[in-house]
């Protein structure tokens, strides 16, 4: 199964400290760990939300709204696209990671068959 592990943010800013050495060199740890697993598909660190857009639909009008988005009490900082055999994996996972704050939220993604038979379902 693939997931996907969501870091949130509360609030996001361009001028964003960067870690120390020290925690730096043991998150690349964490990571290599993950990556000899076979348990990284994908991962990446997002930009400010003050540099994304958002696309609102209604109906057939389209809106496009220019960040930063102020109203969002929890925006997704980085991600992780992990292959795993189970939700308990991933969360075993998670649980090593040497953060020493935030929040994740860890989401099984629908796969191809599934998303195919939920779409013809509504």
């Amino acid at each position: 199964m693939q997931v996907l592990v969501l870091a949130k943010e509360g609030e996001q800013s361009d001028g964003v400290r960067p870690p120390s050495p020290e925690t730096l060199a043991e998150f690349q740890n964490y990571n290599d760990e993950l990556v000899k697993a076979g348990v990284v598909v994908a991962a990446g660190r997002l930009y400010p939300s003050s540099k994304g857009k958002r696309v609102r639909f209604d109906g057939r009008k389209r809106t496009v709204i220019d960040g930063p988005f102020a109203e969002a009490k929890e925006l997704v900082g980085g991600y992780w696209l992990w292959q795993v055999r189970s939700m308990d994996e991933a969360v075993e996972w998670l649980k090593r990671a040497p953060f020493d704050g935030g929040i994740f939220e860890i989401r099984e993604i629908f796969q191809t068959e599934e998303a195919v038979s939920s779409a013809a379902r509504v």
